[in-house]
C-alpha cells in the first residue's frame, strides 16, 4: 500500500508565512479602498476601480442595496474570470492562493463597509487620501506578490504582459490601471477624479516597485544525473519549457546533460524544492534573464 507523504516542516513553515502575507496584504488593500479611496470617488484602476464606480452609480437603484452594490461582492464577479487567466498564464500552483486572496479582499472590503460605512479616515483632504491610499494599496499588493500569489485583478494582466515582454510589473500596473481611470471621468464627469486617481496609481506603482526590484524572470541551469525526472517536473508538472545543453565535466571529463529553462521569480522556490526532492545532489544556478525571444524549447 502506498503511504501518504506528510509535508515537511520547511514546507509547512513556508505555507504559513505565505498565507500570513496574503491575510495582511488582503486587509491592507481593503483598508485602502474603504477608508481612503472610495469615500473620495478615487478610482485606482482594476476590478475595485470599476467596483467603486458601480457602487456609486447603483445608489438607490436596488431596494436591497440602497447605498449601492457592495464593492467587495461586485469585484468578486470580475475576479473569477481573471482567476482563470491567472491559473492558465501564471500557473496552476497559484490557483489556491489566488482564490484565498481575492476572497479575503472581498470579505474584508464589505466587512469594513458594514462597520465604517463610506466615512473616510480623514475628511476634506483628498490629497492625503489618495497619497496614503495608494501607498497602503501598494504595500498590500507587494505582500500578495511576496506570497507568490495574485489578487486576480490588474496585477494578473500586468504580470502576464511583463512575463512576455520583460517589462517591470510596476510599470504595467500603472499603464493598465490608467485606462480604468477614464471610466471614472466619464461617469463622475469631474476632472479631479482622474487627476487624483492617477496620482494614487503612481504612488501605488512606485511602492510596488520598491519591493519588486528584481527582473521577473530567471535563467536556470540544472546539472543532475536525473535529467529525465527533472524534465518531467518542468514540462509536465509546472507547465514550463526548457532545453538540454550538452557539456563535459572539467575534472572527470564525463559527458553531462544540463537543463536550461526560464522561470518566473515567483516559481523559483517551488522549482528548487521539487528538484531537490528528485535529486538532493542536483546543482542549480540562476541569473537574471532578459526574454527578447520565446522560451527555450519552443
Amino acid at each position: 500500500m502506498k503511504q501518504l507523504s506528510l509535508p515537511s516542516n520547511a514546507t509547512l513553515k513556508s505555507a504559513v508565512v505565505d498565507y500570513s502575507f496574503i491575510v495582511v496584504g488582503a486587509f491592507l488593500q481593503a483598508l485602502s479602498y474603504m477608508l481612503f479611496l472610495a469615500p473620495f470617488k478615487i478610482v485606482p484602476g482594476g476590478c475595485y476601480g470599476i467596483s467603486i464606480v458601480i457602487h456609486y452609480v447603483t445608489k438607490g437603484v436596488f431596494s436591497i442595496f440602497p447605498d449601492g452594490l457592495p464593492m467587495g461582492a461586485t469585484a468578486l464577479c470580475f475576479n473569477i474570470p481573471l482567476m482563470i487567466l491567472a491559473m492558465k498564464k501564471i500557473g496552476l500552483s497559484s490557483g489556491p492562493k489566488t482564490i484565498v486572496t481575492f476572497l479575503l479582499i472581498s470579505i474584508f472590503t464589505d466587512t469594513l463597509s458594514y462597520f465604517c460605512g463610506n466615512e473616510p479616515l480623514v475628511e476634506n483632504d483628498t490629497f492625503i487620501a489618495c497619497f496614503y491610499g495608494g501607498a497602503i494599496l501598494g504595500i498590500g499588493v507587494a505582500c500578495i506578490f511576496k506570497a507568490q500569489s495574485t489578487s486576480a485583478g490588474t496585477d494578473v494582466l500586468a504580470r502576464v504582459i511583463a512575463n512576455n515582454s520583460n517589462l517591470k510589473v510596476s510599470n504595467m500596473i500603472i499603464l493598465l490601471d490608467s485606462a480604468v481611470v477614464l471610466l471614472g471621468l466619464i461617469v463622475f464627469k469631474d476632472w479631479a477624479v482622474p487627476l487624483y486617481s492617477w496620482f494614487t496609481i503612481f504612488v501605488y506603482g512606485k511602492v510596488v516597485e520598491m519591493f519588486q526590484t528584481e527582473n521577473p524572470n530567471r535563467a536556470v541551469f540544472i546539472v543532475s544525473k536525473k535529467t529525465q525526472e527533472i524534465k518531467d517536473l518542468i514540462v509536465g508538472k509546472m507547465g514550463m519549457r526548457g532545453t538540454f545543453l550538452h557539456g563535459r565535466g572539467m575534472y572527470e571529463g564525463k559527458e553531462k546533460e544540463i537543463i536550461f529553462t526560464i522561470a518566473e521569480r515567483k516559481d523559483m522556490p517551488r522549482l528548487k524544492d521539487e528538484i531537490k526532492e528528485i535529486d538532493p545532489n542536483a546543482f542549480i544556478s540562476t541569473m537574471h534573464a532578459s526574454k527578447d525571444s520565446p522560451r527555450p524549447g519552443i
